[in-house]
């Protein structure tokens, strides 16, 4: 809910906040420029002595004012001249006439009202309060993915697109907070909503004695010129009246004759209120202020990009569901967690299905369960697991939304994983625990899927069908992925005389025949995988990639794996041969941004991405590398490269180790034992650790390296949430 918010209302009004934002970017330079042009005023000089030195040359002068933008004017009508003219507060001397420029009068206008009078004002006042929401629901969204309010600060990891939409938002949050809260108040002010501001003026008496000459006048003489607003002159026709002079304090009556203060009346607090907000929305008298808000809002059209390609993204990874009917008039809720939607067309499946048996059926992430679902008299999840036992990107706040909320549907539980790893459908069976826990029926044991079988779904739709009293077919056919034809253009084969070949692969795209020469590649970065679907398998398998597309060529490491499907069918491919492949990002596994050091462990196959992120390493940052293998003789992969590397500083240093070898054979983890203080050091300065290979190997460096973070009062579940410790582990 919270994310459809936050997304709708930016599409919507998409348009509407970019022109808001530039044209408030542009009229927040002005402060900035004012304070440069405007003449300083001088600590001494007072209101006096100014309206002195004016009403000298203009015996008609009518008005001294000190603008918001930092100009001293007054306006005089002398007879045959009028005018407002630009004032040296130093001197009280004329230079020259005072205008508003017909452009920022016009971009004042579109930015106020779109340049269309009250209607433009009334949108953009709607602006204004949806700018408040998206920055609020923004922060929100944030911190939850984040872990919390305390981890906004936190880096922000995801494709491009989330980086930049979420390292934008934080920074410009508190800028448009204040700009939209500011503008609304001043609507509210505009339409006559607040009250009024103005406090009663006690009526005087002047003395009506001969004029003074201002200059003289000692209640205007007590007053310092900048803290002036604005100075109104009596007819000199009329003895009866005064001087009005207004400042931050209030309003003061001056008599022209005596030059006594016949009133004082103090500002109110909603005067006090509306000066302050004025400064707050325009950053007029506060430049500094200006600039920064006006960054904030330069902002906006970025965000709104970035927003926008992250709300297409989502839409078009997620297979639409027809006849989606309202929660609270279905008979059957399915729940989906998901972390690559893949589990989404399983749903589109089953929900399609239920439909035409004349259920009426609701689908929804699992993140999004409220009490409108579990009122319904059954509920079937679908749940994917993630790493380690993790639950998937669309049920992460599942579990602790369904603690607070009531009602005990009907349930059936089914998971999908893959049975090769340890922790096969752990998170679909915590689901299916809580569920039990708080007294939900079962309509079917839990049953869990493995590799997506289809086969298996369909027979756990005939076992779901016997349950509700009528046949249940699920026939799902996998959208395949779309696919990017690639040919192989080299090998290097490592491992044989050890019993373990690994081969490093570098695929091109096929040469295009008008040119004679491959054609371009997919993008991607070293540590983001590509999906590889073997011949007569849907079921693609992903390896670690170990280049970017700028280095020409796309390059992984696999190891033949006996009885394997695509690994023998990849060690068996002769140059000019080809594979049918597609990216998928993976922004989690990649070195964080900056100079700090990293700390790269792996073993086997897993050197692939780490020896991708050393060589895009030019800047030359600190990158210590551990890598096991079995034999430094048959393979030690991208030996060479990691020499040259060594060589042109892009790596600091290489541990490696051979479990196999005669002389001191040893795993990766006895080498971060023995350099634990070194370790330590480095964890200290802030390192980020990436570590990558067989699970078996990613469990023994986690506990070498325990020890040597727990001194610094630290631990790994600590680092990975600061994404300082990250795996990508198989």
């Amino acid at each position: 809910m919270l994310r459809r918010l936050h997304g709708l209302p930016g599409i919507a009004l998409a348009l509407a906040l970019a022109v808001t934002a530039i044209s408030g970017t542009v009229l927040s330079v002005q402060p900035a420029l004012n304070h440069v042009a405007a003449p300083a005023i001088p600590a001494s000089a007072s209101v006096a002595d100014v309206a002195g030195a004016v009403a000298a040359r203009h015996p008609g002068v009518s008005a001294i004012r000190l603008r918001a933008d930092g100009s001293l004017t007054a306006a005089f009508d002398d007879g045959g001249t009028r005018g407002v003219e630009r004032i040296d507060p130093a001197t009280g001397t004329g230079l020259g006439p005072y205008a508003v420029s017909d452009t920022t009068r016009f971009i004042t206008n579109l930015h106020r009202a779109f340049l269309m009078g009250d209607a433009g004002r009334v949108a953009a006042a709607i602006g204004a309060l949806a700018m408040l929401g998206l920055s609020v629901s923004g922060l929100l969204l944030l911190a939850r993915r984040l872990g919390g309010m305390g981890g906004l600060l936190r880096p922000i990891r995801g494709t491009p697109a989330q980086r930049w939409h979420g390292e934008l938002g934080r920074l410009a949050a508190v800028g448009l907070l204040l700009s939209s809260l500011t503008g609304l108040w001043m609507s509210a002010g505009t339409f006559g909503l607040l009250p009024e501001t103005a406090a009663t003026t006690p009526a005087v008496t002047a003395s009506g004695g001969a004029p003074a000459p201002v200059g003289t006048l000692t209640g205007l003489n007590s007053v310092k010129l900048r803290d002036l607003r604005e100075l109104t002159f009596p007819d000199p026709a009329d003895p009866t009246e005064v001087f009005t002079l207004v400042t931050a304090d209030g309003e003061r009556l001056v008599d022209a004759a005596t030059g006594a203060t016949l009133a004082m009346t103090p500002a109110t607090a909603l005067e006090r209120m509306n000066h302050l907000v004025r400064t707050l929305h325009t950053g007029r008298g506060a430049w500094v202020l200006g600039l920064l808000l006006g960054l904030a809002s330069a902002m906006v059209p970025v965000l709104g990009g970035t927003g926008l390609v992250l709300w297409l993204r989502r839409r078009a990874a997620r297979p639409r569901i027809g006849a989606n009917v309202p929660a609270r008039a279905a008979d059957t809720v399915i729940l989906v967690g998901s972390e690559g939607n893949s589990t989404w067309g399983f749903a589109g499946t089953l929900h399609a299905a239920l439909a035409a048996a004349g259920h009426k059926v609701h689908t929804a992430a699992m993140n999004d369960v409220s009490a409108a679902h579990m009122a319904a008299p059954r509920v079937l999840v679908l749940a994917a697991t993630y790493g380690e036992g993790a639950a998937p990107q669309s049920a992460r706040h599942f579990l602790s939304r369904l603690a607070t909320l009531p009602g005990q549907p009907a349930v059936a539980v089914l998971g999908f994983g893959d049975r090769s790893f340890p922790h096969f459908c752990r998170f679909a069976r915590d689901v299916a625990d809580a569920l039990d826990a708080r007294g939900c029926p079962q309509l079917l044991p839990m049953k869990r899927v493995d590799r997506r079988s289809p086969q298996e779904f369909a027979q756990w739709g005939h076992d779901l069908g016997d349950v509700l009293g009528h046949d249940l077919v699920l026939t799902h056919v996998a959208e395949p992925p779309k696919t990017n034809r690639l040919v192989l253009a080299g090998r290097e084969l490592y491992g044989e005389a050890v019993g373990a070949p690994v081969a490093i692969l570098r695929f091109t795209a096929p040469v295009d025949p008008r040119t004679g020469a491959p054609g371009p590649l997919p993008a991607f970065e070293a540590g983001d995988l590509v999906g590889i679907v073997p011949p007569g398998d849907a079921m693609p398998r992903f390896y670690s990639l170990a280049s970017s597309t700028r280095d020409g060529v796309l390059e992984i490491c696999v190891r033949l794996r006996e009885g394997g499907l695509c690994s023998p069918f990849l060690h068996g491919l002769r140059p000019g041969e080809g594979i049918d492949a597609f990216i998928r990002e993976n922004p989690a596994f990649r070195p964080a941004k900056g100079r700090g050091p990293l700390i790269l462990i792996g073993a086997g196959a897993g050197i692939g991405p780490l020896a991708g992120f050393v060589r895009a390493n030019a800047a030359g940052r600190p990158v210590h590398l551990y890598w096991g293998g079995r034999s430094a003789a048959s393979d030690f992969l991208y030996e060479h490269e990691l020499a040259q590397h060594l060589a042109e500083r892009r790596l600091t240093t290489l541990r490696t180790a051979f479990s196999r070898d005669a002389d001191g054979s040893a795993y990766v983890q006895d080498r971060i034992a023995a350099d634990a203080p070194r370790l330590r050091e480095l964890v200290k300065q802030g390192a980020q650790i990436l570590v990558c290979g067989g699970r078996d190997m990613a469990e023994a460096v986690t506990r070498a390296l325990e020890p040597v973070v727990r001194p610094l009062g630290l631990d790994l579940p600590t680092l990975k949430l600061s994404g300082r410790y990250v795996e990508d582990v198989y």
